[in-house]
């Protein structure tokens, strides 16, 4: 993955200033910063959700703006609205993504998935009567429907239980060991006891730290002159 002077502007306000990256196939990046930092924004960009109001980015050598339809079949993004169909049961839900990525599952493939992310008991109840960390996993299990090259996870942890935290903590070591590379944006890394390969910090839409994985990095004052080049 590699970006180069990406920034995005939403009317008059710039939510990434200029930024470049290089994130090697493998890696498992964590991202941290303050609400507003531009986090979020950097993952949408990344997933084609947003196209760069300036520079470039490439994912798994593709063009984020002129392959994106080619990148949305290998990237998938946990967004940190679960974006669910209250009126849709959890399985209906399921099915709906899965028919939007052109699969046509059975109900066994689906109720195995919902299985797997403590769900299945209430396949057949609506989204809306599900707590929010119900909720946050069935967001979770629309991952499980494909094996992502490239996995966006934006603050996964929000509104969940241990059981939940460990669940995603297993999806990004199982995407890490088979060599896909993990973008995960967090407040509390220690929470889910991710080891990420790198830490970096952003603040007012910009890099302002690059830490090794072992040391969470201070971001509460972002040194003026730090480079906003990561390799």
């Amino acid at each position: 993955m590699s970006l180069a002077g990406v920034a995005q502007r939403f009317g008059l306000r710039w939510a990434i200033r200029g930024v470049s990256l290089e994130v090697p196939a493998g890696e498992v990046l964590a991202i941290v910063g303050h609400n507003g930092s531009g986090k979020s924004t950097l993952l949408r960009i990344v997933a084609t959700a947003l196209r760069p109001t300036r520079g470039t980015a490439h994912v798994l050598g593709l063009d984020v703006t002129t392959s994106a339809g080619a990148l949305r079949e290998r990237v998938a993004l946990l967004t940190h609205d679960v974006a669910l169909y209250g009126d849709l049961t959890a399985e209906e839900n399921l099915r709906f993504a899965a028919r939007m990525l052109g699969q046509r599952p059975t109900r066994a493939h689906l109720e195995s998935i919902l299985d797997h992310v403590g769900l299945r008991a209430v396949a057949d109840e609506r989204a809306r009567t599900f707590s929010s960390g119900m909720q946050r996993r069935l967001s979770i299990a629309r991952i499980f429907l494909r094996t992502p090259d490239v996995l966006l996870l934006d603050e996964p942890f929000n509104s969940l239980d241990a059981d939940g935290v460990a669940l995603v903590s297993a999806l990004v070591e199982q995407t890490r060991a088979r060599g896909a590379t993990v973008l995960l944006v967090a407040h509390d890394l220690q929470r889910g006891a991710i080891q990420a390969d790198r830490i970096v910090a952003m603040s007012d839409g910009r890099f302002v730290e690059d830490a090794a994985a072992a040391t969470a990095p201070d971001i509460t004052e972002p040194a003026p002159d730090a480079p906003e080049v990561l390799v």
